[in-house]
């Protein structure tokens, strides 16, 4: 199982509630980040993104904007309500929380001593990857779509024909439709040519459709 602990950073840049937006701003430009946790006493107080002082922030070119920036504080700026994931955590957790919450980063907490402390940071971009890494979609190959009834088992019946002809399955996919009646089943083959594969689904009684996968050229 992929966790968080797998793909998160965990040297994270942070700053205190009294640091200034221009601060701030340099932190992410030089280290390419888009949010700092803020950080009072070592405790978690709130997370600053770019846009957030970017929201604040008088417009590029106005004049005073570099003395605004710098008497803005994170801690005007930054969201209080964080919400955290635990490095044991699955990826999917931080996936569901983005999505649900409509946020991009989660700091990472461990509880050391009756107390919280942050020990890295996991952002959309982090569960992207994740999400290459899990559908195998890096590597060269072919992808079949196979619609079959919904019903126990059925997954393991098509990845079992896949398997009787030799053929590595990379990943594998699973949704109901919408109709609630039918299941929409995807796989990354290592075939290139899957033409064996989806001739034995179809033969099987699977509506099936496929696409070939080309070489990374990386």
């Amino acid at each position: 199982m992929l966790l968080i602990r797998d793909l998160m950073t965990r040297d994270v840049a942070t700053l205190e509630p009294a640091a200034s937006a221009a601060e701030a701003l340099n932190i992410c430009r030089e280290r390419r980040l888009r949010h700092i946790p803020i950080l009072d006493g070592g405790r978690l107080v709130g997370i600053v993104s770019d846009r957030d002082i970017s929201d604040a922030s008088p417009p590029a070119g106005e004049a005073g904007r570099e003395d605004a920036m710098k008497d803005l504080r994170v801690g005007d700026l930054m969201s209080r309500e964080v919400v955290t994931a635990h490095p044991q955590d699955p990826i999917g957790y931080a996936a569901q929380e983005m999505y649900e919450r409509k946020i991009n980063a989660l700091p990472v907490m461990v509880e050391e001593e009756g107390e919280e402390e942050l020990v890295g940071i996991v952002t959309s971009t982090d569960v992207l990857r994740a999400l290459v890494m899990l559908t195998g979609v890096h590597e060269s190959g072919s992808q079949i779509e196979v619609q079959a009834q919904d019903r126990p088992g059925i997954l393991a019946e098509v990845a079992e024909i896949i398997r009787d002809l030799d053929v590595d399955i990379l990943s594998a996919l699973s949704s109901p439709d919408r109709r609630g009646d039918s299941r929409t089943m995807v796989f990354r083959l290592t075939a290139e040519d899957p033409s064996t594969v989806v001739q034995s689904l179809q033969m099987a009684g699977y509506s099936v459709a496929w696409i070939t996968i080309p070489r990374n050229p990386r």
